[in-house]
């Protein structure tokens, strides 16, 4: 059985949560679930002291009322950092999605998500894998906020940005690690910044997952990082000014099997 924790205010959701897993363990769609609740920051911290030796993952919204946007994930993360936390939210920005993945998040899901997208995002990342939706990678970037000087001086202060996850590259030098990818490896790194997984990208190119894997570990090697969410996170800023249409990516998409709609 696995043990989650879901961190909202707002009762009605974490019950439609709760029944929502109840419902795919009756089925035996899914392992079976026992999910704690917390309406606020302070309350999921004392159930996580409580069921330390017992937690295996927490679904955290960016709208608590001691707590708003990644702030909550960054205390987690200080306090917690054994647990995985997942951002389940409104909130769709890509900016914020990055954000949430360089402070260590393990998943980003909409709170418009489908149940059947919710069972196999929990699947995945109680699995040890990092989730993210690819509608939510491929959403357009929002223009950048005022600077503080800019900013009027009524306006709540910019918070500090996020811890980078991923090593900071200069232009000159994301091109010149770009340049030592293969065609194919260009095209499954611009899948993987546009959130498919393995499964998808294979599915997609018509190749075995296993040839996908491989592609991956080679883009990890060139480009210096040790994960998979450090390359999206790196290539997701450097990607545009350096790559034109590649062999895979401007081949024509596959349909999507109904299965795997939501991946």
């Amino acid at each position: 059985m696995y043990r989650l924790l879901i961190a909202d205010d707002h009762p009605l959701f974490r019950d439609a949560i709760s029944r929502t897993l109840n419902l795919a363990v009756a089925d035996g769609s899914t392992p079976e679930y026992e999910l704690l609740q917390a309406a606020s920051l302070e309350e999921a911290l004392s159930v996580i002291a409580h069921h330390a030796d017992s937690l295996d993952l927490l679904l955290l919204d960016l709208d608590l009322p001691d707590s708003h946007g990644l702030e909550g994930l960054a205390r987690l993360r200080e306090e917690a950092d054994w647990l995985p936390v997942a951002i389940l939210s409104a909130h769709e920005a890509r900016e914020t999605v990055l954000e949430a993945l360089a402070l260590g998040a393990v998943g980003y899901l909409s709170k418009s998500s489908s149940a059947q997208t919710l069972r196999d995002a929990l699947a995945r990342m109680l699995a040890g894998e990092v989730y993210v939706p690819a509608q939510l990678m491929r959403a357009a970037p929002r223009p950048a906020p005022l600077s503080a000087s800019s900013a009027p001086a009524s306006s709540v202060p910019v918070p500090p940005p996020a811890p980078q996850l991923a090593p900071s590259l200069s232009d000159a030098e994301f091109a010149r690690r770009w340049q030592t990818l293969t065609t194919k490896q260009r095209g499954v790194l611009e899948r993987m910044v546009q959130g498919e997984s393995n499964k998808m990208i294979a599915w997609q190119l018509g190749v075995a997952e296993t040839t996908v894997k491989s592609h991956v570990s080679a883009i990890l090697h060139k480009l210096g990082v040790a994960s998979r969410v450090q390359a999206i996170l790196l290539a997701s800023h450097a990607l545009p000014a350096v790559s034109g249409p590649s062999e895979t990516s401007a081949a024509p998409r596959r349909e999507t099997p109904r299965s795997n709609a939501h991946e």
